[in-house]
C-alpha cells in the first residue's frame, strides 16, 4: 500500500505564493492518476488539479493560471506551486493517488490566505 506524506503550507498574505509536496513511498507513475484536492471549511472536497501518468494536467476552473502541478520521478515527488493567492483559497489540501479506482490520500495540510 502506497503511503503518501504531505509538506508545505502555512499562512500567507493575499497575492502570495506557496508550494505543497507529496511525498510518496513508491513509485507514481506507473498507472497512476496523481490528483490535489482541497476542502474548505462546512464545504465538501473539491478537485484542484490532477495529472495523468503520462503527465497531462488538468486544473480547476477557479485555479488555472495560478496553480501549477508538478512532479518529480526520480525522487518520487509531486508539487503543487500555487500563486496570486486569493482568501476563498483558504482551506486543507490532500494529494492523491488513484489507481483502478483505490485512491490513497495524504494526511492534509492547511493553506491559509488571509492578511
Amino acid at each position: 500500500q502506497v503511503q503518501l506524506v504531505q509538506s508545505g503550507g502555512g499562512l500567507v498574505q493575499p497575492g502570495g505564493s506557496l508550494i505543497l509536496s507529496c511525498a510518496a513511498s513508491r513509485s507514481l507513475f506507473s498507472g497512476y492518476i496523481m490528483g490535489w484536492y482541497r476542502q474548505a471549511p462546512g464545504k465538501q472536497r473539491e478537485l484542484v488539479a490532477t495529472m495523468s501518468s503520462g503527465g497531462g494536467t488538468n486544473y480547476a476552473d477557479s485555479v488555472k493560471g495560478r496553480f501549477t502541478f508538478s512532479r518529480d520521478n526520480a525522487k518520487n515527488m509531486m508539487y503543487l506551486q500555487m500563486t496570486s493567492l486569493k482568501p476563498e483559497d483558504t482551506a486543507v489540501y490532500f494529494c492523491s493517488l488513484n489507481k483502478m479506482g483505490i485512491v490513497t490520500w495524504g494526511q492534509g495540510t492547511q493553506v491559509t490566505v488571509s492578511s
